[in-house]
């Protein structure tokens, strides 16, 4: 039987980590063993007391002494992952974990060694927010495909699954949301089969907890450069 580690990044989520873990716990995985590997990264309001006190089979919780980036966490996570396949799972409301079999259905088939979310592709819902940011990050995703030659629609978006395989072969060095590019730009090189599947999203204003600021988005435009021309490795 095949396992699926999921990785969730974790940082001041006391308000929905407990119903997170609680969805992915119960969502369809395709007949797949589920592997919780959670990583808090340095949070303050109460979600590392919180799961420290997890005593679930199935669930390995893992502490960052101080806060260092979505990428750090993803790259914590991925380092203590054993699953054959392995998908970063936010710890919002964001993504929905009942969308896993068909994430993880390219993959099963044999057809992809990696699927990318898309919060664009027609046929699911998705909460109507903020015009420019959902404009700067298709321009994001035009550079880009313009560098790894790949035809995305949604290079930021949260789901990404890896096979084991693949996760073996790429190094990340991004601490926050740069892992985004980074990674898409490190799989394209080494030519994986990459997929993409239209997910539901629904989206938290900046009131409701997101992160993600303009200065991410400047940083992902040189991280598109490093990792698709620059660095080699």
């Amino acid at each position: 039987m095949k396992t699926l580690s999921i990785v969730i990044p974790v940082f001041n989520e006391a308000k929905t980590i407990g119903e997170v873990l609680d969805r992915v716990r119960k969502a369809p995985a395709a007949g797949l063993i589920k592997e919780l590997v959670v990583v808090d990264d340095g949070s303050r309001d109460g979600t590392r007391e919180y799961l420290a006190g997890i005593r679930e089979e199935g669930t390995r919780c893992i502490f960052h002494e101080r806060n260092q980036g979505k990428g750090a966490a993803v790259r914590t996570g991925f380092a203590q992952a054993t699953g054959d396949i392995v998908i970063v799972q936010d710890a919002d409301f964001e993504y929905d974990p009942a969308d896993y079999p068909r994430l993880l259905q390219p993959i099963l088939e044999g057809k992809a060694d990696v699927v990318l979310s898309s919060r664009f592709l027609a046929g699911q819902a998705h909460r109507v927010l903020y015009f420019w940011h959902s404009m700067g990050n298709r321009g994001l995703t035009l550079l880009s495909n313009v560098f790894t030659n790949l035809n995305l629609t949604d290079m930021e978006s949260g789901y990404k699954v890896f096979t084991r395989d693949v996760i073996k072969r790429v190094t990340l060095q991004e601490d926050r949301f740069g892992f985004e590019p980074e990674v898409v730009a490190k799989v394209a090189r080494l030519r994986c089969r990459v997929y993409e599947v239209g997910v539901s999203y629904a989206g938290r204003t900046y009131q409701e907890g997101k992160k993600i600021t303009w200065k991410d988005g400047v940083r992902a435009l040189w991280c598109i450069v490093k990792y698709s021309w620059i660095v080699r490795s």
